[in-house]
């Protein structure tokens, strides 16, 4: 099922290790194939801008924020695991 929402990511990442790399690889995937274009993904590596981080509250990489729809939600990890990425998210009762 395509969705007709905006979505707003934000994934902190620490650099292009193999976790930031994974969690960056599966969002993007997870996004073409349910959030069609509706989607927009900002990245925000903590060692380029650990300022950021500090302010935003991040102290784990990699971390997902959820920024829209509201409300805001936290996934902390690789984003691996699907089924627990979409709970998380408010969307497992949205996509098969």
């Amino acid at each position: 099922m395509k969705r007709k929402k905006n979505f707003h990511f934000i994934l902190y990442v620490a650099g292009n290790g193999p976790n930031s790399a994974l969690a960056l690889a599966t969002l993007n995937a997870f996004c073409r194939s349910f959030l069609s274009e509706a989607h927009t993904i900002d990245v925000i590596d903590v060692f380029r801008e650990p300022q950021r981080a500090i302010n935003d509250h991040i102290f784990m990489t990699p971390t997902l924020v959820m920024m829209s729809p509201l409300p805001t939600r936290t996934v902390i990890g690789n984003l691996s695991d699907r089924e627990p990425l979409l709970r998380a998210l408010g969307l497992a009762g949205d996509i098969k």
